[in-house]
């Protein structure tokens, strides 16, 4: 079992997603369920609606899963947990306030827990509750190292001290976040988690947690290297969102994200394709840098191989002779954004006021009144023999009249694509 589980607390960062699609790979390619769990007991930092958002994104990107879970749905479970381990002596109750553990690190000289409060006995807690006094419930720190093999970083040791005597549940009754993690995981068969680097220190505390909650049943742990911005520092920022304004297509992500610091037999390929052959012992361990440029040239290779008619829908169309004439513009255009912007050019009214626009007038006016012309030559020869324009007066007022723009791919090869709609197109 493999699950994706992100927090409605933001925009779906593109390293959520990279999680999400490795996640969805590796259960494929083992026959297991994939599902998702929305980490949603955070109330403060939830986000209206940022949950189904979720939902949709996974949606665009084809990844299907088996169920959909909100974390705040087992709260009761993880309290009775919680309740259970203090009942096994495996954790406690905690009063200290926020300024007794401050002075005690301060004085200790590090960020371990004091042990102030090891000696309260759990008959008090029934107390507690009733006096209403503020108390939070800490597992008590392993006595052992805990040890990962992380099939991506390799073996990981962590020492008590680093795991500490953590908060498991907070004052208000709701879980940590390793806490809810853990007995989450635990309670729905989760066997193997591909997470990010970033969620490292929070592994061996959950590995701690399930194994005090009696859970002995071996899980895989892969984190997935950071992937850095272009000043090296850890890209935060960008998100899937912000992509799909810029004229990203779903299946050029995709590709880049399997493709970032991983060993392919191919650069270009679909998410069916890479389950031919992806392996997660092929991703390296190191950081990786996003690069905007790169992800521009897979989506240009993608907008090649996506079908004409249904490119033209994004314009406007239902015509494949207009996704056609769209591609024309790849070479120098790598989003929908930028190819969007050249087909309104051309259907959008002209610019008559312009130093060929006196020119364009004169041609605009031939070609209302012309009969269907099958060929660009037939129709250049024709303007030319009609018009009486040469040189620039006729090359480039023809451009301008026909594509709006001043430069592009020759009008003998955009012809063919527009004669049908040339009233449209030249006026």
């Amino acid at each position: 079992m493999l699950r994706f589980a992100p927090s409605p607390t933001g925009d779906m960062h593109i390293e959520e997603l990279r999680v999400a699609i490795i996640n969805y790979m590796t259960a494929k390619q083992r026959d297991e369920k994939f599902i998702v769990r929305i980490e949603d007991t955070d109330k403060e930092r939830n986000i209206e609606g940022k949950d189904t958002e979720i939902l949709q994104i996974l949606e665009k990107f084809a990844l299907e899963h088996d169920s959909v879970f909100h974390q705040s749905e087992h709260l009761n479970i993880h309290q009775t947990l919680a309740i259970r381990l203090i009942e096994e002596g495996k954790a406690f109750v905690c009063t200290c306030t926020p300024q007794q553990i401050e002075a005690d690190r301060e004085k200790s000289k590090t960020d371990h827990y004091s042990g102030r409060c090891f000696d309260v006995d759990k008959e008090e807690l029934k107390k507690l509750k009733d006096e209403k006094t503020p108390f939070v419930i800490r597992i008590k720190k392993p006595d052992h190292d805990i040890i990962n093999h992380d099939i991506i970083q390799g073996e990981i040791i962590t020492t008590p001290d680093e795991v500490d005597s953590f908060v498991i549940l907070h004052e208000d009754g709701t879980p940590s976040h390793d806490f809810a993690c853990a007995c989450d995981d635990m309670l729905s068969g989760v066997d193997f988690i591909i997470r990010s680097e970033k969620h490292l220190p929070n592994t061996p505390k959950q590995i701690h947690i399930k194994k005090q909650l009696g859970y002995d049943e071996e899980t895989a742990y892969a984190h997935l290297p950071l992937i850095l911005n272009a000043e090296g520092r850890r890209e935060d920022t960008l998100s899937v969102k912000w992509l799909f304004e810029q004229g990203f297509i779903p299946d050029a992500i995709a590709n880049y994200l399997i493709l970032l610091g991983n060993d392919t037999p191919e650069e270009i390929f679909t998410i069916p394709e890479a389950l031919e052959w992806f392996d997660l012992n092929n991703i390296l361990k190191s950081p990786v840098n996003f690069d905007i440029d790169k992800l521009r040239y897979i989506n240009r290779k993608h907008l090649e191989k996506i079908d004409d008619k249904r490119l033209s829908m994004v314009f406007g169309f239902a015509d494949e002779e207009i996704g056609r004439l769209a591609k024309l513009y790849l070479e120098e255009s790598g989003t929908l954004n930028e190819l969007e912007a050249k087909i309104k050019a051309i259907f959008s009214p002209k610019d008559f006021s312009g130093e060929w626009g006196e020119q364009m007038r004169i041609m605009e006016k031939i070609i209302a009144e012309a009969p269907m012309i099958e060929t660009f030559c037939e129709f250049e020869s024709y303007l030319r023999k009609e018009s009486g324009l040469e040189g620039e007066a006729f090359s480039k007022a023809l451009r301008f009249l026909l594509t709006g723009a001043e430069n592009g791919p020759e009008l003998s090869d955009i012809y063919p694509y527009i004669k049908s709609y040339l009233l449209e197109v030249a006026s």
